[in-house]
């Protein structure tokens, strides 16, 4: 057989190699193992361009410790003709240029004497990737090689080599994708505990109504107050969907900055905007085959919200600064502490996506409202707690049962749970003590002081508001009609305003004064219509 005849064959066979499922180092492997039988030498070594650099990625005839080496093209004037070339370079060989594997080579120890180099530039795309060298202890080996046969080793090293770096590229950002996923899926699911505790009438009718559209598919709109439970309602409604072995990917729309939502929801590419410095997987894409919850979704700007809405109408998402759209399939379940339809009839939210996610509206009822499932879920809270204290038997009186029976709860289940929290804490008090019991003066205490109404609003002129304004939003003449929440709006109002102008129009202090945060009251006055400016200028006046 000739040598054109063994160089075709061990070719064809590597062409076959590079279809099947190998590993990497498989791939490389045999790539240089055929490049070997194809070509006579005593050393083969594949290299791939990182910036100035070379770095060998897998080589046989040199020590193992080349492996390890990163080579400086420019440094090395062999390596620089190579890579600046776009076809094969044979060296001569009595080239005085310096060979960069010196002391390398196993077939000889110490310096290279005379010997045959040769190296190959690797292209794809017309960019080089990487360079193929092949030495040999006898001079002029190379010289007769057709260049027919390195014509075909240069493509099928750089498609190798090429195939490498981008199932590289994919298994990391596979991998990073998986990651991220699992962790958003997992906080999501666990964030709170995980199941809906109560058997009021209410519970039950809420949970019917999660049954019947879980498998459904349909987009859901939950509301309710704040505090109750809505997130909760949503990791139910993704366990038991026929997606519920894909992501749930939880986004708080509230807690995103303006101008970086349209990125977190959809993702943008490199150089979009100041700091895109890399590609980036929106929420969306993360969530793709599974699930996503959109909490506080009333908070997204209009603009945002026509983006969202071709996400429901037709699964396609673009992300920021790319140029086609990229199809998803995706589930959205969205949560909302306002009433949206009033939101709708005042243009602060749009109309046609209201309508495409209240699908089927689930209601989660307050607290105040569940007859009987206090009990039950202070018995959870209470288990919950001696866990995380690491207490062995925590228990509660039947007398601050009866307390927590009676009390009205405007925070919720959440309130509910901050308080057994506390309680739990003050009855243990400074000890470590292996026993604790509950009782009625330590969950008094905490309902006291979370107050009423009236508690509150004392409280704020004990700060210096003046009593008149106060007043005006408590006296209420009998027999007249109210409507509570314009009420409640013109009260909130008048007192965010009058604080804002009492600190010339400091929000920080204005919120630490009005016990909130900062941000949540500058969008509560956003939506009441206040600016600093008004504030400020009813102080003066």
């Amino acid at each position: 057989m000739t040598m054109i005849d063994i160089s075709s064959t061990a070719l064809i066979e590597l062409a076959l190699d590079l279809t099947n499922s190998l590993t990497t180092k498989d791939r490389f492997d045999r790539l240089l193992s055929t490049v070997r039988r194809t070509v006579s030498c005593d050393a083969v070594v594949l290299l791939h361009v990182q910036g100035e650099r070379l770095k060998p990625l897998a080589q046989q005839g040199l020590s193992k410790d080349s492996l390890g080496r990163r080579f400086d093209i420019q440094a090395h004037p062999r390596f620089e003709i190579i890579c600046g070339s776009s076809t094969p370079v044979r060296f001569a060989a009595d080239c005085m240029l310096p060979d960069p594997y010196d002391g390398m080579l196993l077939a000889h120890a110490g310096d290279l004497p005379v010997h045959a180099c040769m190296g190959l530039p690797l292209l794809a795309d017309d960019q080089l990737i990487g360079v193929l060298t092949l030495d040999s202890m006898t001079p002029e080996v190379f010289d007769e090689l057709p260049e027919r046969t390195l014509d075909i080793i240069s493509a099928m090293s750089a498609a190798t080599l090429k195939t490498a770096i981008l199932l590289q590229e994919l298994e990391s950002h596979s991998q990073h994708s998986q990651e991220l996923v699992a962790e958003l899926t997992n906080e999501a699911l666990v964030k709170d505990g995980g199941e809906l505790i109560g058997d009021s009438p209410v519970m039950l009718k809420l949970k019917r109504e999660i049954d019947m559209v879980a498998v459904s598919g349909f987009s859901i709109l939950i509301e309710g107050e704040t505090g109750v439970g809505k997130e909760l309602v949503a990791r139910t409604l993704h366990r038991q969907s026929a997606r519920s072995e894909g992501p749930l990917v939880y986004v708080n729309c509230a807690a995103l900055p303006e101008n970086l939502i349209e990125s977190e929801l959809f993702g943008h590419v490199k150089g979009a905007f100041t700091g895109a410095d890399r590609n980036r997987s929106g929420k969306f894409s993360l969530a793709d085959g599974g699930t996503i919850f959109l909490d506080e979704i009333g908070e997204l700007p209009l603009g945002v919200q026509s983006k969202l809405l071709r996400a429901l109408q037709s699964q396609e998402i673009q992300p920021v600064g790319k140029d086609t759209t990229e199809q998803v399939n995706v589930r959205i379940l969205a949560a909302t502490n306002r009433k949206l339809k009033l939101e709708v009839s005042e243009g602060r939210f749009r109309a046609d996506l209201y309508h495409r996610l209240s699908v089927y509206p689930i209601s989660v009822p307050a607290l105040r409202e569940r007859e009987g499932d206090v009990t039950m879920l202070a018995g959870y809270f209470i288990e919950q707690i001696r866990r995380k204290l690491g207490i062995r038997q925590l228990t509660i009186d039947a007398s601050a049962i009866s307390i927590l029976n009676r009390y009205d709860w405007p925070g919720n289940v959440r309130e509910l749970e901050h308080v057994i929290g506390r309680a739990a804490l003050r009855a243990r008090g400074r000890g470590n003590q292996a026993i604790v019991r509950i009782g009625l003066r330590h969950i008094e205490q905490l309902v006291d002081s979370v107050g009423s109404s009236q508690d509150k609003l004392s409280s704020s002129a004990s700060n210096g508001l003046n009593a008149d304004l106060l007043a005006s939003g408590l006296v209420v003449e009998k027999g007249a009609s109210i409507g509570l929440k314009l009420e409640t709006e013109t009260f909130q109002r008048q007192l965010i305003t009058r604080v804002l102008s009492q600190e010339s129009g400091n929000w920080s202090a204005a919120a630490k004064r009005l016990q909130t945060d900062r941000a949540n009251l500058s969008r509560l006055a956003k939506r009441l219509g206040i600016s600093v400016t008004k504030a400020v200028t009813l102080s003066t006046n």
